[in-house]
């Protein structure tokens, strides 16, 4: 399918919401960075000078692959209980332009192939971010972001700004308004907790790099269009945003009309310091309307499908928070927990209704390899009465479906160690063992080892 590149003026007529830091995502900072992806601000005497245009690229190649594991029986979205390897390439390039006072244009191509293990089926925190969800594994080139971003200055003094994928290097005041509008990637802005949420180069598991109930709005892909305002003063961020989401569950083409389908997030962000270290938490809250199934009306049918019970008017109304903490000596750690009130199908991301996420990561320069990186995570994963009520019935989603359920949380654990051949060049592994994939105790233990090379100019 041809991306949709829709003039940016279609948008403008709806109330604007972004980030002031649109970074991170792919080809984002490795987590260790994280204090300068929070404030990416520093005394305006260290700033570098500032870019009037800036290009910058990034490949990751990903191998992952499983053993054969124990299943009593398997469904249509079942992961595969024989031995199986997948491989992925996700190349991008990010351009950007400085336009006018505050002004600053960006555009990302993205090239990317390959297939998930299962075909990215049968795991709700699926072990591989690199993967999309469904869709034709063939390379393929499409437009991922292109944006435009406003920024109006409030005082407070000047800091310096790091250049990078989606951000110019320069100073600006402390205190700002943003305003972005585009095709924009929904965790760039909200949820983008910055020890986490890059697995180019860190956790790998979507329970891991985003909250796993947020049910963020995105087309297969992970992108969507929308407008966003962020507000930044001292140590307090204020952000809002709306979003398209798609015409049909994980699928590419997006609902324009934004009387039948839509998606709002606010969130609220404080950052502060612990004995001299730094740390942030913040909270969201989302709601999101589309055409959506009902999981009690498909419950009512002899055979449940909940795609025959779609309506207009259908939401899904949830609550994510995290926090970020360093805790010295190139160790930083994060949480995240997440809730939907999981009566209507899942719609964008994944089928999570219920997420408990905690991990660290650990620079090398504690044992003198400051380009290598190590962490260690875990996710645990639940669902509501209704959803599992659902998959038990023989119900299929667009990730899940056994045939069958003997419900049980489902828990990933993630260890991952990225040495820095160079600082452009990485080599990565991470092991992921995986209990009751798919929530079902009568499958699994799984167990994921991935290799990965990653290249960031």
């Amino acid at each position: 399918m041809r991306p949709d590149t829709r003039p940016l003026g279609a948008l403008l007529g709806i109330l604007l919401c972004a980030s002031a830091r649109a970074g991170g995502g792919a080809g984002g900072p490795p987590a260790g960075a994280y204090l300068a992806a929070q404030a990416d601000e520093a005394p305006a005497e260290a700033a570098p000078p500032e870019e009037r245009a800036s290009l910058h690229f990034q490949a990751t190649i990903a191998t992952q692959g499983h053993p054969a594991f124990g299943a009593r029986y398997s469904g249509p979205n079942s992961l595969r209980s024989s031995h199986e390897s997948a491989t992925s390439v996700v190349t991008d390039l990010f351009g950007g332009l400085r336009l006018w006072r505050g002004a600053e244009a960006y555009l990302q191509p993205e090239l990317a192939g390959g297939r998930g293990l299962g075909s990215t089926l049968g795991v709700a925190a699926f072990p591989s971010g690199e993967v999309y969800r469904v869709g034709n594994p063939a390379p393929a080139v499409i437009v991922g972001k292109l944006f435009l971003r406003q920024r109006f200055g409030l005082g407070g003094g000047r800091v310096a700004i790091e250049g990078g994928p989606t951000q110019l290097a320069g100073t600006r005041d402390r205190d700002v308004l943003t305003l972005t509008v585009g095709k924009v990637s929904t965790p760039d802005f909200v949820d983008s907790n910055p020890v986490s949420n890059d697995p180019h180069t860190g956790f790998m598991s979507w329970g891991l790099f985003a909250a796993g109930a947020y049910d963020y709005p995105a087309d297969t892909k992970g992108y969507t269009w929308g407008a966003a305002a962020d507000l930044s003063v001292e140590r307090w961020s204020a952000r809002a945003g709306i979003f398209l989401e798609p015409k049909v569950a994980n699928q590419m083409q997006l609902e324009w009309r934004l009387d039948r389908a839509r998606a709002w997030v606010v969130e609220v962000e404080r950052r502060y310091a612990v004995a001299g270290r730094e740390g942030a938490a913040r909270v969201l809250f989302f709601l999101n309307e589309a055409h959506m199934g009902s999981y009690a009306r498909a419950l009512e049918e002899p055979r449940p499908d909940v795609t025959t019970t779609r309506a207009y008017g259908r939401t899904k109304l949830g609550v994510a928070a995290s926090a970020n903490q360093d805790l010295g000596h190139g160790l930083a750690a994060f949480a995240r927990v997440s809730w939907n009130d999981g009566e209507n199908e899942s719609w964008a991301f994944t089928e999570i209704d219920r997420s408990f996420a905690a991990g660290a990561v650990q620079s090398g320069a504690r044992w003198g390899r400051p380009n290598d990186e190590a962490g260690a995570a875990v996710v645990v994963s639940g669902l509501s009465s209704l959803h599992r009520r659902y998959l038990a019935a023989g119900g299929l989603g667009f990730i899940l479906g056994d045939g069958a359920l003997r419900y049980g949380p489902e828990v990933l654990g993630e260890v991952y160690y990225r040495a820095g051949l160079t600082r452009e060049i990485s080599l990565g592994a991470n092991y992921q063992p995986i209990v009751n994939p798919g929530y079902n105790r009568d499958r699994g233990p799984v167990h994921v080892l991935t290799g990965r090379v990653h290249v960031a100019l």
